[in-house]
């Protein structure tokens, strides 16, 4: 497995050079010379793997960035490989080039997770950082957190104590593995401290810090208000539909994936479908004979996965949002766009509390449409700290622990 390592320049304090680990064979950057422990910077890993990583580290890295203390490096895995899913989104971001490319790729979960593992394990090694930072809830966020909890690392997980209930959900375990191992779990919403509270965790490990997918959303607003996408897809904004679906119990299964695709066209009847396809969705939809179907329709627009300001330039615009994604149902509860979540669960139940997000299934996608449409959809509202400044308190946290960890090694 090849493991890159990217020079970028390093504050004059920590001027690093090459060297090569005969031992790992990568290929890494170290202080020329040893800092001391006044100029010493704390090296942050942010590790990124799929699509909502990137938009939530891309906050974090430019608020480390700024400060006189710390040092982010960016940690890609390469679960998701698609170009418009990894380095489009940390070019529209303006995260600069990784330091560590993993390289992992597509695989089954245990392939997935061993190979985020063996790969991860080799960089701390060699270039052991003072902090992990793990987002979310994929595959690599629970391999990585491992890998830091046996390295004796801390840990922090940004995103912690969501819950869906569901422990089918791959992500679920995810979940529940890193937030029981993390040192720090920074939560986006109160529910969240509940959620980690009952099962446990000391409440000086929690952090109320905020949604940090609005940060990404404030830092690039003007881009994304100023994008011409739907205009540029023969659509008026507020006048279609934006889709998107990548569930495996959504997009799995003949069983599952034809009523909505049924239901989807249903749905055309009424107004345009935008859907931006994920890879897992076009699969099912190649596997099961049904692309051509949708893809065929007149009203319906199939695309492939779009860059992150492209993207949310659609959400923006559109009248309803279709999906199963859990970032788009934060986001659309911020924007206040309805929102049909298809599951029977979610790990993000303050946007159905206070949002303008709800469940549903294939059968019931027409009758709320329709109440969309009719314009009797429950407006919502935002909830706290989802205020575009997360990233500035997740720093302030960092550096109070950082400070913390520090006197107590010395005692």
């Amino acid at each position: 497995m090849a493991l890159a390592r990217t020079r970028r320049d390093a504050p004059l304090m920590n001027k690093r050079e090459l060297r090569h680990n005969s031992v790992t064979g990568l290929c890494c950057y170290t202080p020329a010379r040893p800092p001391t422990a006044e100029t010493a910077l704390i090296k942050v890993h942010l590790i990124a793997a799929a699509r909502p990583n990137f938009m939530k580290v891309a906050p974090l890295y430019h608020a480390l960035k700024a400060t006189a203390w710390a040092e982010p490096l960016l940690v890609h895995t390469g679960q998701h490989y698609d170009h418009n899913m990894s380095d489009a989104i940390l070019r529209d971001l303006r995260v600069p080039e990784p330091d560590f490319h993993l390289g992992v790729g597509s695989g089954s979960h245990a392939e997935q997770t061993g190979g985020v593992m063996i790969a991860y394990e080799k960089v701390c090694l060699d270039d052991r950082p003072d902090w992990i930072v793990v987002v979310g809830d994929v595959n690599s966020t629970a391999a990585c957190a491992m890998v830091g909890t046996k390295l004796w690392i801390p840990v922090v997980h940004l995103e912690a104590g969501l819950r869906s209930g569901d422990r089918r959900m791959p992500e679920e375990i995810n979940r529940l593995v890193t937030d029981s191992i993390a040192d720090v779990l920074w939560t986006p919403s109160p529910d969240a401290d509940e959620n980690l509270l009952a099962e446990g965790v000391a409440r000086d490990k929690i952090d109320l810090i905020g949604n940090i997918m609005i940060d990404s959303f404030e830092m690039l607003r003007e881009r994304i208000e100023s994008s011409e996408t739907a205009a540029e897809l023969g659509v008026a904004a507020g006048e279609y539909a934006l889709v998107t679906l990548h569930r495996p119990s959504n997009v799995d299964a003949l069983e599952t994936l034809e009523p909505i695709v049924n239901a989807l066209l249903d749905a055309a009847k009424s107004l345009p479908i935008v859907f931006v396809a994920h890879p897992r969705t076009i699969k099912g939809l190649e596997d099961f004979s049904l692309k051509e179907t949708l893809a065929g329709n007149p009203n319906v627009i199939f695309l492939e996965p779009v860059p992150y300001i492209r993207f949310m330039s659609l959400v923006t615009g559109a009248r309803v949002v279709i999906t199963d994604s859990g970032g788009l149902q934060e986001e659309t509860t911020y924007l206040g766009v309805p929102c049909l979540t298809m599951r029977q669960n979610t790990e993000r139940p303050v946007t159905v509390s206070m949002g303008t997000n709800k469940l549903i299934d294939a059968h019931s996608l027409a009758e709320n449409l329709q109440t969309v449409l009719d314009d009797k959809w429950h407006t919502g509202e935002c909830p706290p700290l989802w205020d575009g400044k997360t990233a500035l308190r997740a720093v302030d946290c960092l550096e109070r622990r950082s400070r913390e960890r520090r006197i107590s090694s010395v005692q």
